[in-house]
């Protein structure tokens, strides 16, 4: 077996640089202990500090992680804890590459934060080796940055978002530098790619700054990534392009590149500084170019040149486990052991195995401490909302089913209000949205912010706005993600089919809510809260592209513990419903509602009363008067809830005596079991409201088998009928959509004549006309271009009588059973 030692053992002596020999050797000393500590979690089970030669069972069976980025991770770390501790920094560090996790556990290792919340990992010999054991291996931790590490406030499972979070954590947080890592593999994603321009949005005078710090060192897991294969020239105008002033630190000598980075590091410090203190003090408003690193070093920079005769260290072989068989090959085995020896650890830890001084100094004290900075546990920085009263702004309801409110501009003067009383703590997030979704009211307290050039006629500009808007989903859940991690609050609208783009966002997301739930350091966040609007049933005017409510479905996949839905149908339950979620910790909240005017049902107490059950019974547009239904239709949204009520008009017109139970579902997971969600309805309860045995006719906002999936284990399953989105849709009117989709009031009372028995031998009729009705109302819009007035203008009477019309006529008289 051929080989090339590592080259961890860094030579010696000063190299011109700001660095004295004293200071460079301690942070080369640091750089050596976290290399080595990253090496041993990697590969070692047992023997942390080589007391005696390597054996097959000092190694781990299974050898998982991530070498390649680590060594430029901790060399980065090394450089921000001297600059933290000479200038008194407030800084957090943001790490993009996701795999290199075992360097953030090390350096949090190293500067006592580890051992201070998991004290079983203390800070000797049995507590390194603990620390090597728990490496991506069962019951341990993830290979990647994950919440069980101190000082993350970024999930490691996905690339892409490592700038936006960043920014995020900087906004009104304008004492902290975030230095923010970026992979050159993570560089090439589109999510990556548009949180470039978050710069953009960042003021000076009220934020944080960003440092962000371009990783170049070559590959991904097999090919090479695009930014290192351009001209650096080249790479240096993306970047100015961008609004940075990019300066570039290469090279694989580490006496060299500690020095160059260090001066580097210095000139972007003083650059930050005086870029706040002009428009602090000076008053000086136009956009900074800030400074921002690319820092290029070689793949598995300090670890094998060569295994096998064949390239590992700057080649694509060192992105992950440079060489595996460790455990079982001799000659594997000493390249392992001469490459943690040549990080010389007898000169990095003392007979105990802790950090020696010259190790243990070079990091700041206490919260300075990355890892224990409180903004990377944003919990423990984390005051209550003051909440103005969302009673204030109720709509009036003279009688339900009347009216024609747009609910989520009544909810906009409410945010309005939450603004006005959080001025540096709350943030509304939309990807241009924020008219669009009716939420104007909040531009009366304050601007949308923009840092860029501002032109006469531009609409509520202005640095310092808190209306964060970019054509983004990405941006704006990165941003909004990285605020609430860092202990505030926020509120993201988006229209329902594309809040698909944040998919994978919101899974990481609330995994990682799921996985602090069970972490007792990790102090709970403010929820995640999503409104989604511009929906289904009202993108009638847009088209097929716009029509999905499936993000439901995706975040119903989550943990129960985190994940909550609500479906208010009107104006006062949409203001009782963001009132408790914005009050909420540790969720992610969707409210799905509509923009467009709408009926309104139910009072404001009426609308606190249902929300806070969150399933009910509408006693007003019942008429089982206490006793057993003949039918139950239940309804969840705010058009399936208007068609609802419509048919029941229909069928109380034709059948007065027939029995029928309205119920309107405001919490979607009060349909599970209270074995499965802790908003369950208990099995008495759910039989108590849709019986064991009647027909339930179901019309709901989303796709149909979701409310077959939650209700799956009730007794009455087989008498459940939902109607939903069934991926029909195109450009045409309201009322049309819901035809396509069979969610429309007159296949709604087809249903219930098809169902119930003692209509299906009186119904024929009745069930005719209503065809004719369909029939009839897509050739007027065919040839109107809009709805049949009936419809278009149907308001709930709340009393039987002929409703149902062909033209302007009565299709048939009032009829019993």
């Amino acid at each position: 077996m051929h080989l090339t030692a590592p080259q961890g053992d860094t030579a010696r002596g000063t190299t011109a640089g700001p660095l004295d020999d004293a200071e460079l050797a301690a942070v080369d000393a640091w750089w050596r202990a976290a290399n080595y500590l990253s090496v041993g979690q990697i590969y070692l089970m047992a023997n942390p500090l080589l007391r005696e030669p390597l054996r097959p069972e000092h190694v781990k069976p299974r050898l998982l992680g991530h070498w390649g980025t680590t060594p430029g991770l901790n060399f980065l770390y090394a450089h921000l804890n001297r600059a933290i501790a000479a200038r008194d920094l407030d800084m957090v560090y943001v790490m993009g590459p996701g795999h290199g996790g075992p360097g953030p556990v090390a350096a949090a290792w190293l500067e006592g934060t580890y051992s201070e919340v998991y004290p079983d990992v203390s800070q000797d010999a049995a507590g390194m080796a603990r620390l090597f054991t728990q490496f991506s291996f069962p019951g341990g931790i993830p290979s990647h940055v994950a919440p069980e590490t101190p000082g993350s406030i970024h999930e490691g499972g996905e690339l892409g978002y490592a700038l936006s979070h960043a920014y995020g954590a900087a906004f009104d947080n304008p004492g902290l530098v975030v230095a923010a890592v970026i992979g050159d593999g993570e560089a090439e994603t589109g999510p990556l790619a548009a949180s470039w321009h978050a710069n953009k949005f960042a003021d000076p005078v009220t934020d944080g700054a960003v440092l962000p710090v371009l990783h170049l060192n070559g590959y991904k897991i097999a090919n090479p990534t695009v930014l290192a294969r351009i001209p650096r020239d080249e790479l240096v105008e993306l970047m100015r392009g961008y609004g940075h002033t990019p300066y570039l630190v290469e090279g694989d000598d580490p006496a060299t590149m500690h020095q160059q980075f260090a001066a580097t590091l210095d000139r972007c410090l003083d650059e930050i500084a005086e870029i706040q203190r002009r428009a602090r003090e000076d008053g000086v408003r136009e956009r900074p170019r800030w400074p921002m690193i690319v820092l290029a070093s070689p793949k598995g920079w300090t670890g094998p040149v060569q295994v096998d005769g064949v390239q590992v260290q700057g080649t694509w072989r060192a992105h992950q486990v440079p060489f595996a068989n460790a455990r079982d090959d001799d000659g594997h085995r000493r390249v392992l052991e001469e490459w943690l020896r040549s990080y010389r650890p007898e000169e990095l830890f003392d007979a105990d195995g802790a950090p020696v001084p010259a190790v243990r100094d070079l990091h700041p004290v206490g919260e300075r401490r990355m890892s224990a900075n409180p903004h990377a546990n944003g919990g423990t920085l984390l005051q209550p909302l003051r909440m103005p009263d969302f009673r204030a702004h109720a709509v009036p309801v003279d009688a339900p089913g009347t009216g024609a409110v747009e609910a989520t501009r009544v909810l906009g003067t409410f945010l309005r209000e939450v603004m006005r009383q959080n001025a540096t703590t709350f943030r509304v997030f939309a990807p241009d949205e924020n008219n669009s979704n009716r939420l104007g009211a909040l531009l009366e307290v304050t601007d949308r912010a923009w840092m860029a050039e501002r032109l006469p006629g531009d609409d509520h500009l202005a640095p310092d706005g808190r209306v964060m808007e970019i054509l983004s989903e990405h941006t704006c859940q990165g941003w909004l993600e990285g605020y609430l991690l860092t202990g505030r609050h926020g509120f993201f609208s988006c229209y329902e089919a594309f809040i698909h783009l944040v998919d994978s966002m919101v899974n990481q997301h609330a995994k990682w809510l799921k996985t602090t739930n069970g972490i007792p350091w990790r102090r709970p966040i403010a929820s995640l809260n999503y409104l989604l609007t511009s929906h289904v049933w009202r993108q009638d005017h847009n088209g097929f592209s716009h029509q999905d409510p499936g993000f439901i479905d995706h975040v119903v996949n989550k943990k129960a513990d985190v994940i909550r839905v609500y479906l208010p149908p009107d104006a006062n339950t949409l203001l009782s419903v963001a009132d408790h979620c914005l009050r909420t910790r540790q969720y992610v909240n969707v409210i799905v509602a509509g923009k467009q005017p709408a009926l309104q049902y139910l009072d404001m107490q009426s609308a606190i009363e249902h929300c806070t059950k969150g399933i009910g019974i509408w006693e007003w547009a019942s008429s089982d008067e206490g006793r057993e239904p003949d039918v139950v239709m239940a309804c969840a949204g705010d058009v399936p809830t208007m068609e609802t009520l419509a048919a029941v008009e229909i069928l109380r017109g034709w059948f007065p005596d027939l029995r029928i139970r309205v119920v309107n579902v405001v919490d979607l997971m009060r349909l599970q079991d209270d074995r499965s969600h802790p908003h369950g309805l208990s099995d008495a309860e759910f039989d108590s409201l849709f019986t064991r045995d009647k027909p339930v006719i179901f019309a709901y906002h989303g796709y149909p088998w979701l409310i077959h999936r939650l209700t799956y284990r009730r007794a009455n399953h087989q008498e459940l009928h939902v109607r939903g989105y069934v991926e029909e849709g195109t450009t045409t009117t309201p009322f049309d959509m819901c035809l396509m989709n069979r969610l429309d009031r007159y296949d709604l009372a087809i249903d219930v004549i098809d169902r119930v028995p003692r209509l299906q031998a009186v119904g024929a009729h009745h069930r005719d006309r209503l065809r004719d009705q369909i029939i009839e109302h897509r050739q007027y819009v065919r040839t109107h271009g809009e709805d049949l007035p009936e419809v278009r203008d149907w308001q709930w009477s709340g009393a039987a009588g002929p409703v149902v019309t062909g033209g302007n006529e009565p299709l048939h008289e009032p009829a019993s059973s």
